[in-house]
């Protein structure tokens, strides 16, 4: 048989369409052509085949043309994911592989010169798209990537470490379908933490914040933390994990999915971990947002049923942080190129701590510690955040400094254990009563699921008026005022609870 088709697929986004991989051989000059809107990486696999099937003892068609076509043409095609459909396809189309058997499967993996399996990546993504279109095909990947594709569920996924061992299965004179000759791999069970995560005890005093971190935990609020250097704020952002409900299994996947994406890939010791990402204030807005050909991730995504943390806030560029306002609250992505356009989830929880001015100390009761900055540069460096960006955080709460005695004092604060169960249970709450988190509430369903007692709702109107607050403002702190309520285990949304939530919407000192 002088042509082969074999599946594999590539990667749009968090989408893996199919790939039609065409090998062809005819008679005429030896040349071997690779077309279908292949990058580098792709075309590279024509000298990553060749030695591959030679110093695996394979015979090569030097003396034939060799035609490889990625079907569709207009799919941009990236990485080494193709070399060993068509490295199958090669010797299907010579007629040393059965095409029955190879129409059974889908193929992607990268080859060494010596013919052994590299991992790919977004080898999740591969079998989450292969279980959304129901076809009854096995999925075949190297090893590594393997492990990862079977947490997926539903799909059949066989790992292998060489080119042999994919080879074997698919002969003509082998009478098992490929699942039986290559190993089915199934995923192993989620390790233990390496160490248990830092305990909200350890933070001393700061009452008020640890409200704040508990009410974001809660109703998964995004959350501003302002106060002098040392006061605690990130101490307080890295303890927010331990406060969170255990990740769903949708979350989990769609998470492990967009890791696999990036350049470090999909660390299985972390599986079902919420991801916690702190990129550096110099970060770029293409870096926090995702970008580049093709399109990747950005920390946004990465952070997708997560933490995104942002210290010193005002630091990042300008750019980078307009970029995060339509994110905050579609909770997705979408990057356009004049090429094509990619999509990724963006669901993430922004965390973000700052200093009150330039110097830090703005405000803070600290002997030998006294702000020194002009009105001028407090207002341009707290300038640097937008209203609209500001007006997207539910909480904003002050990180003051905290006395050296208290510092030294034994801790006597509620375990990160103990806070957790509270947040668990109002957690509960919200999904048997809307099936999501108060943050996740849109608009128009506040006025069914938010009840306000008669007097919480003049109270609100009267302060909205006089403070002058948009209708996003308005919107949040119902948001918040119903996780507080959720939190007391209140059914009806209380003066109490409002006028907790208002104190979590003042403005920055010295503004």
């Amino acid at each position: 048989m002088s042509l082969a088709v074999i599946t594999s697929r590539a990667l749009d986004g968090l989408d893996a369409p199919p790939v039609q991989v065409e090998v062809h051989l005819a008679n005429g000059l030896p040349s071997f052509t690779l077309v279908g809107l292949a990058d580098t990486e792709v075309k590279e696999a024509r000298e990553r085949v060749r030695a591959a099937l030679t110093t695996s003892g394979f015979t090569f068609p030097h003396n034939k043309r060799i035609t490889v076509n990625l079907a569709p043409a207009d799919l941009p095609k990236e990485s080494g994911r193709f070399d060993l459909p068509i490295a199958l396809g090669i010797l299907a189309a010579d007629g040393q592989l059965d095409a029955a058997k190879l129409a059974q499967a889908e193929f992607a993996g990268e080859l060494s010169l010596a013919g052994e399996l590299r991992p790919v990546r977004g080898a999740l993504a591969l079998a989450l798209a292969l279980r959304r279109t129901g076809a009854n095909r096995t999925l075949v990947l190297p090893q590594a990537s393997a492990e990862a594709a079977a947490r997926a569920g539903g799909v059949q996924v066989c790992g292998a470490s060489h080119l042999m061992d994919v080879v074997r299965a698919m002969r003509p004179d082998s009478d098992e379908a490929p699942a039986e000759a290559l190993p089915v791999v199934i995923p192993p069970p989620p390790a233990p933490p390496a160490a248990s995560p830092p305990d909200l005890r350890d933070v001393r005093g700061q009452a008020a914040a640890k409200r704040a971190l508990e009410i974001a935990a809660a109703g998964r609020h995004s959350l501003l933390m302002v106060g002098p250097p040392g006061s605690g704020k990130s101490m307080l952002a890295q303890r927010l994990g331990g406060l969170l409900p255990p990740m769903s299994d949708d979350e989990a996947l769609d998470s492990a999915a967009l890791q696999g994406l990036a350049a470090a890939g999909f660390d299985a010791a972390r599986w079902r971990e919420r991801p916690h990402r702190a990129p550096h204030h110099s970060a770029s807005a293409v870096a926090l947002v995702g970008g580049g050909s093709p399109p990747r991730p950005g920390e946004i995504s990465l952070a997708h049923g997560g933490i995104l943390f942002l210290d010193e806030l005002p630091e990042f560029p300008r750019s980078a942080l307009e970029a995060l306002r339509e994110p905050l609250e579609t909770r997705r992505i979408t990057i356009s190129r004049a090429a094509r356009q990619a999509q990724f989830p963006a669901a993430f929880q922004l965390v973000a701590a700052m200093n009150p001015c330039p110097c830090g100390w703005l405000g803070a009761q600290v002997a030998g510690r006294s702000c020194r900055c002009t009105p001028e540069q407090i207002s341009r460096y707290q300038g640097r955040l937008s209203g609209p960006l500001l007006d997207r955080i539910d909480l904003q709460v002050e990180v003051a400094a905290v006395a050296p005695a208290e510092l030294l004092a034994h801790a006597e604060g509620e375990p990160s254990a103990t806070v957790a169960e509270r947040v668990a249970r109002a957690a509960e709450r919200q999904t048997a009563r809307q099936g999501k988190a108060n943050a996740l509430l849109e608009a128009a369903e506040l006025d069914a699921l938010a009840d306000l007692a008669p007097a919480a709702a003049q109270f609100l109107q009267q302060a909205a008026t006089r403070l002058g607050w948009s209708g996003r403002g308005l919107h949040r702190v119902i948001k918040v005022a119903r996780t507080i309520a959720d939190l007391a285990g209140a059914a009806e949304i209380g003066v109490p609870q409002v006028a907790e939530a208002l104190q979590y919407r003042r403005a920055l000192p010295g503004a």
